[in-house]
């Protein structure tokens, strides 16, 4: 759990309320991406990470092309302010109704990515985003999510169609920072592909201890190559790169993994944990190496950051890319 422990700003799609963070949902939440900025791609209604460099340049980039035309807005349904009778409550104050009954038999898992189309107005009827607009379904986790939506896909299977009416504590509060959405929201969700995380790697037999043939450098941190990749580029603290990774703690809990989201993660190696910025210097394109991390160069024995894992950690780690 965006995405996760690793990076500390991995707000995705419909982004949630920032004490929910860890893991994509604990994405590497402690002190992975602290340089980044996010910039709004208003092409996609996605909330996407971007340089402080590239954010600069978008005034000027956007004076050589033409703006996009906003897509037309869609009428608010005649009950956007308040449900009907009918509808459903669930114990968190979420409402919803079915508009139209799905053809499947699963629903979707926190950890799954789903494909939806969505419109949302907030309670005066003012449309604010829709996929259905853009003419493009929108793919993103379940768990990554504001918690009005993690809870309502939930509830949901293929082919259906669903009203929410999210209170604002479930979705981005009342006084939401700059562009989203404030107080209670509307949403008409059609759940198109619900796509199942992948299955989770297993857990290394030397999660706790080292083994003899791994090695060791100054600093504490040891590490051993399970796989030797075909690139020699070597990546400095001052590069970013491209990874898969899973992370344990010395009991073999999983509490993070760019595998189970199905997509690697990116990120500046400077703006990560101090074993993670020593150990991929050690790496080559290609590598996958485990590395056994001891608190002071990860989180500490008592992380400061809610949800962040506690002590000596385990990581498996592919480099892809340099970028």
């Amino acid at each position: 759990m965006i995405p996760s422990a690793m990076l500390e700003s991995t707000d995705r799609l419909f982004p949630r309320p920032r004490p929910r963070t860890l893991l994509a949902g604990a994405l590497l939440a402690a002190a992975l991406l602290t340089c980044e900025t996010k910039r709004p791609d208003h092409s996609s209604g996605v909330n996407l990470v971007g340089t402080q460099d590239s954010a600069s340049l978008a005034p000027a980039l956007s004076a050589l092309r033409p703006a996009a035309p906003r897509p037309p807005d869609i009428p608010a349904p005649p009950d956007v302010a308040a449900p009907p009778p009918d509808a459903q409550k669930t114990a968190s104050g979420l409402v919803s109704k079915v508009l139209r009954a799905g053809t499947g038999k699963v629903h979707p898992d926190a950890k799954d990515n789903v494909r939806v189309h969505y419109t949302g107005w907030t309670k005066d009827g003012r449309m604010f985003d829709s996929s259905v607009a853009r003419g493009e379904p929108a793919e993103f986790a379940v768990g990554g999510v504001i918690a009005g939506w993690t809870e309502a896909l939930q509830l949901m299977v293929a082919g259906e169609k669903r009203r929410l009416w999210i209170p604002a504590r479930l979705a981005y509060g009342e006084h939401p920072r700059t562009g989203a959405p404030a107080g209670d929201l509307c949403f008409d969700v059609e759940l198109l592909e619900i796509v199942a995380a992948p299955q989770p790697p297993p857990v290394p037999p030397d999660v706790a201890t080292p083994p003899l043939d791994a090695r060791r450098t100054a600093s504490g941190l040891a590490y051993k190559l399970l796989q030797k990749g075909g690139g020699d580029r070597r990546p400095t603290a001052a590069d970013r790169v491209r990874v898969h990774y899973t992370g344990w703690t010395r009991d073999g809990k999983m509490f993070d993994s760019s595998v189970t989201r199905g997509r690697p993660a990116t990120f500046a190696l400077g703006g990560v944990i101090r074993g993670w910025t020593e150990g991929l210097q050690l790496m080559s394109v290609g590598d996958k190496m485990r590395f056994w991390i001891p608190a002071d160069l990860a989180y500490g024995q008592k992380p400061k950051r809610a949800g962040a894992p506690a002590g000596d950690l385990c990581f498996d780690v592919e480099l892809l890319d340099v970028l």
